[in-house]
Parts: C-alpha cells; sequence; structure tokens
C-alpha cells in the first residue's frame, strides 16, 4: 500500500512540475527485476537538455543508465548508481533514447523517478519577445516565475528523500518486528524445556522395598 501511495503523489509532483517546466517528460515508473525500459525524446540539434534520476526504493537503489544520440552513438552512461544528472548539447537532430536497466537483480523491483528536461525554461506568457525594458511589476513576475521553479525543484527532491529514507526505516522496522518475534519464540521454547526438566527431578517414583532387596 505504501509503494501505491508513494508512486501516486509523486506522480502528482511530475504532474504540476511539468507545467512549470520546459518540453521534457518528468514521471515516477516502477522496474521490476530483469526489466528495461527505454524513453524516448525528440530534440533538435544545439539544444540543451538534462536527464536527472533517482532510485527511490528497491535493492540496493542501484540501476544501469544508457543515453543514446539517434546515430547509436552512447552519450552518457552509469552502472548501478543510485542518483545523478547528466546536461548534454544534442550534437544531432533526431529521436534520443534513455533506457534504464535492473537486469542485473533477480529479484528486487525498483521505483525510479526521472527527469528528462529539454531546452530552456518557457518564458512567461507575454515576455516571449519583450523588446523592451520590462517594468518593475513585470520584473517581479520573471522572478516570482524562478522563485516557483526552484521551488518545486527543491520539494521534488526533498520529497524523494523523505520517500527513501522512510522505506528504509520501514524495512528496518520490519527486521526488528520479525526478529523479536523470533525472540519471543526462543524464549517461550527455552522456558517450557526448562520447566519439563524441572519437573522430571520431582515427579513420584516408585518406592524400594529395602527389606526384600536384603533377604
Amino acid at each position: 500500500m505504501w509503494k501505491n501511495n508513494c508512486t501516486t503523489w509523486l506522480s502528482i509532483i511530475s504532474l504540476l512540475s511539468s507545467i512549470l517546466f520546459a518540453d521534457g517528460v518528468e514521471l515516477t515508473f516502477e522496474l521490476p527485476d530483469n526489466a528495461k525500459q527505454c524513453f524516448y525524446d525528440v530534440i533538435e540539434k544545439n539544444v540543451s537538455a538534462t536527464l536527472e534520476f533517482q532510485v527511490v526504493t528497491g535493492g540496493q537503489y542501484d540501476i544501469d543508465v544508457v543515453l543514446e544520440a539517434p546515430n547509436k552513438e552512447v552519450i552518457y552512461r552509469q552502472v548501478k548508481t543510485q542518483f545523478d544528472s547528466h546536461t548534454f548539447i544534442a550534437p544531432y537532430t533526431g529521436e534520443y533514447k534513455a533506457c534504464f536497466s535492473n537486469e542485473f537483480s533477480t529479484f528486487s523491483h525498483k521505483l525510479v523517478y526521472m527527469d528528462f528536461q529539454v531546452g530552456d525554461e518557457l518564458a512567461l506568457p507575454g515576455l516571449e519577445e519583450h523588446v523592451t525594458v520590462m517594468t518593475q511589476m513585470e520584473s517581479s513576475a520573471q522572478e516570482v516565475h524562478k522563485n516557483l521553479v526552484r521551488m518545486v525543484d527543491y520539494q521534488t527532491s526533498h520529497r524523494l528523500r523523505e520517500a527513501q529514507g522512510r522505506k528504509r526505516a520501514e524495512d528496518l522496522n520490519e527486521s526488528v518486528l520479525w526478529w523479536s518475534i523470533m525472540e519471543t519464540l526462543a524464549i517461550v521454547c527455552i522456558s517450557i524445556s526448562q520447566v519439563l526438566v524441572l519437573k522430571t527431578f520431582f515427579s513420584e517414583r516408585k518406592p524400594v522395598n529395602y527389606t526384600r532387596l536384603a533377604g
């Protein structure tokens, strides 16, 4: 249930963030064991793009990541990495592919956050082709817009860390619970065995006829 809730509110964060950011994709997805998922985006030549990812839950919090250009050239590669960010300038116009692999894991499902942003931040409506000096109100609106974008980045980062920390705490709590149950069962078994052993010391025994033995 917690994983579903985590996925839900992270998806909501991604949806809200997409309103403020430039063209691109931001989402969380589940990456099963022995699985690989790829995402595609068309990027124009000489346009800046940023790929950011983080493993939120699962296993040792590591995945393999490969970013390829349209000509199959590997732009970026990471092996068993928990999180990273890579900014590049597209050398060609075409479809770029970002692949996330969990093929080295045989049983760990993982929840991965990905942010693939293309191009510069969109300006506020009405300020895209501003040829004159901006008024004080326009400058204030532009500053507020930048601060809102920065705030969304901070909130996403902190919520990802909170989700990761909470999952680790729940795993630790579950381990402590099972260890406590095993200790309790061991104590109960030892107590019962001690009672049974002590009981044998005080059980009634058949009396011995010493007169008969003497005769």
